[in-house]
């Protein structure tokens, strides 16, 4: 009998001891060289160096962040307990959710690996742990943590606010990437911190992951569908009473609508939104994913894809009613200025020195510029008209153009009193001309002339002077 409890006790012992070394065999190191843009100087760029985690996950797959692996060049993974390197890339990669699905060229990488396992949505308090290469040395990195929060934030990488989980545990460049284990099975990704903070990290949780994984079951990533409205929480109760809410109704307040939204022919602005999919709103904007646990409304539009429909409660004129809307776009469907892109070098045309590009969020997180402008174009609705906006960046100094040196970040609305609709026809406006001079006009009026002959007859001495390969990169 003794001997029985003896052997018993050990096998409780060695089981989680045999699972915790199968989820370290699973764990990866990503090494990546990336091509970093300038988007101050579009034609530049750099080269950079860094590290990241991932894991292994079924089809032989690597999952990881997106930042750990975007603008990349070329890629390398080691496995832990392995000193070889082997060749990767990217299969799929959503920089909206910081997610990334890596492919092996050799498969001989993955032999005597288990792939890793997802749970569901981790409770809070419940204990995880991470697995990781972090900074301060180069072997396997194993902390635990508790999960503290989970609602909605901004994700560092994509600036888009989507659900995530906190947790207790410090999490250090190099982490990023690496799983969030919990009873064997990953409940998060490693994600981002917060900086000047003391052990408060954060994960992309499984929801999102799972995600991911059914969007590109069809070989194509979508991305998150976008809504398209903009909407205004409800605590005031004279504004609640103006919109006819009877104390028992909470909503939010539907302020304005993209004009490219699928929403635009069925909501109207005015309307309270009182419930999405059948869930409760409240005034703040929250719904009850769990009990006593509440998060944005926004967390019913994440769990669909792209081309599915939505039913949303409705308050019109007093009266409830019910709307079904499918949404077949993504945000920079309906975003006069696209979201924060990765992968791709950034757009220019030079025209006589005079350099011009389309006003994008990575410009305008790479400037300290802080014209009002600017700022405004990034929180407006795309139009048929209208999708995309024109900046000029900067003005080359040549003999051409004296007096215009000043002129940087300066949004264009016209050229030759004529409007155009994105950065592409823009150009085409500007390269068919043939007159004498070409203008571009701001909205108050302002305007800069280039003598058409002069501004071709420099180019080539432009391009030489500011080590500039080509004129423009569309």
């Amino acid at each position: 009998m003794s001997l029985f409890k003896n052997l018993f006790i050990y096998l409780l012992l060695t089981i989680p001891l045999l699972a915790n070394h199968q989820v370290q065999d699973s764990i990866v190191k990503i090494y990546t060289v990336s091509k970093i843009p300038d988007y101050s100087t579009p034609w530049n760029s750099s080269m950079r160096r860094s590290n990241g985690s991932g894991s292994i996950i079924m089809g032989n797959r690597i999952l990881t962040n997106a930042h750990v692996v975007a603008n990349q060049t070329f890629i390398e993974v080691k496995r832990h307990g392995d000193t070889k390197r082997y060749q990767a890339h990217v299969e799929y990669i959503s920089h909206q959710a910081d997610l990334a699905l890596l492919m092996l060229e050799d498969d001989s990488f993955f032999k005597g690996t288990t792939s890793l396992e997802f749970d569901g949505l981790p409770d809070i308090q419940q204990e995880v742990t991470l697995y990781g290469f972090p900074m301060g040395g180069h072997s396997l990195s194993v902390t635990n943590g508790v999960v503290s929060r989970i609602e909605h934030t901004r994700y560092a990488h994509s600036k888009e606010i989507f659900l995530s989980i906190q947790i207790d545990a410090a999490v250090n460049p190099g982490n990023s990437g690496g799983p969030a284990i919990s009873d064997g099975k990953i409940v998060g990704v490693v994600m981002q911190q917060i900086s000047n903070s003391q052990n408060i990290g954060y994960l992309v949780p499984v929801e999102i992951v799972k995600h991911f994984l059914d969007d590109i079951k069809d070989k194509k990533y979508d991305g998150f569908p976008h809504l398209g409205i903009s909407t205004e929480r409800l605590n005031s109760e004279a504004l609640r009473n103006v919109y006819k809410m009877d104390k028992d109704t909470t909503g939010v307040l539907l302020i304005d609508i993209s004009k490219t939204s699928t929403a635009k022919e069925k909501l109207k602005e005015g309307d309270v939104i009182i419930s999405i999919c059948g869930n409760k709103i409240e005034n703040d904007g929250t719904i009850e994913y769990r009990r006593h646990q509440y998060t944005s409304y926004k967390y019913f539009i994440d769990q669909k894809q792209l081309g599915e429909s939505i039913t949303l409660g409705i308050l019109r004129d007093g009266k409830k009613t019910e709307i079904d809307i499918e949404m077949t776009n993504i945000a920079d469907n309906d975003l006069l200025v696209n979201t924060v892109s990765y992968d791709v070098m950034p757009k220019y045309f030079i025209y006589g020195g005079y350099t011009f590009v389309p006003l994008t969020r990575n410009l305008l997180m790479s400037t300290n510029a802080t014209l009002l402008q600017l700022r405004e174009s990034a929180s407006q609705w795309a139009t048929e008209e209208k999708e995309e906006v024109v900046v000029l960046l900067k003005v080359l100094a040549s003999k051409i153009s004296r007096g215009d040196h000043n002129f940087a970040y300066w949004i264009v609305d016209k050229v030759n009193n004529k409007e155009f609709k994105n950065f592409k026809e823009f150009v085409n406006i500007v390269k068919n001309f043939k007159g004498e001079y070409i203008v571009f006009e701001n909205k108050d009026g302002i305007k800069v002339a280039i003598e058409r002959k002069k501004a071709l007859e420099i180019e080539k001495t432009i391009l030489q002077r500011y080590s500039i390969e080509s004129s423009s990169r569309l």
